[in-house]
């Protein structure tokens, strides 16, 4: 028991470092969803522990656990017309699942000792670390893995980010409290609201750019 969760743990983070892995999902199938699974459950209580806006669900770990099926679900279909190697529904989920780690630095409750506006950057900067690494992981996940071109790469990466950040706008899963017209009230402000402008602006670009990746993907 201990070997095999040793050699999780090593598969997570070579996979974290772009070292090429291939996890054997035929004989350690279960092993490999158990983990990510529970992994990202922990990461998504820990996102939530501390924030004082969160539903039920949220400070559960439940709205990351159903994230990642639905999102493996997206993924797969949508690459599925590209032709992919090696490509199936757990496979994906498992890439999935090992992206999840990195936002367990949504975690550190930096408006706990550092000022509003500070944690405010702050959240901004996790934001963009944790994004960026997840979507170069996605690159590498989908030249090494499912050994797509580049052009097919850069379609399949932009056309889910495109419906993932319009998505994440307008659940609003950070519950910022934002009024047309009148802004945020000094009373509502909270250290997420920065990161949530963020994610606004890039939901804007996204929008303009989604015809074009459509087409591109036809």
């Amino acid at each position: 028991m201990l070997e095999l969760i040793r050699q999780l743990l090593g598969t997570q983070l070579r996979f974290l470092a772009f070292q090429p892995v291939r996890p054997d999902l035929r004989r350690q199938r279960r092993a490999w969803l158990a983990y990510v699974l529970v992994v990202t459950w922990l990461v998504g209580i820990g996102r939530y522990w501390d924030h004082p806006r969160a539903e039920l669900w949220q400070y559960a770990g439940l709205g990351s656990l159903a994230y990642i099926g639905l999102l493996s679900l997206f993924v797969y279909l949508l690459v599925l017309p590209l032709r992919p190697a090696r490509w199936s529904y757990p496979i994906v989920l498992v890439f999935v699942g090992l992206t999840s780690l990195p936002a367990l630095l949504y975690a550190i409750p930096v408006e706990r000792f550092t000022s509003l506006e500070t944690a405010q950057q702050l959240n901004v900067a996790f934001l963009g670390v944790v994004a960026t690494w997840r979507v170069a992981l996605y690159v590498h996940f989908l030249r090494n893995a499912a050994a797509l071109s580049w052009p097919a790469t850069i379609v399949a990466c932009l056309l889910p980010l495109c419906v993932i950040v319009v998505s994440l706008l307008a659940l609003n899963l950070e519950h910022v409290v934002f009024q047309i017209m009148a802004g945020i009230r000094d009373e509502d402000r909270s250290a997420n609201d920065d990161a949530y402008a963020v994610v606004f602006l890039l939901s804007m670009l996204a929008t303009l750019c989604f015809p074009f990746v459509l087409a591109a993907y036809l």
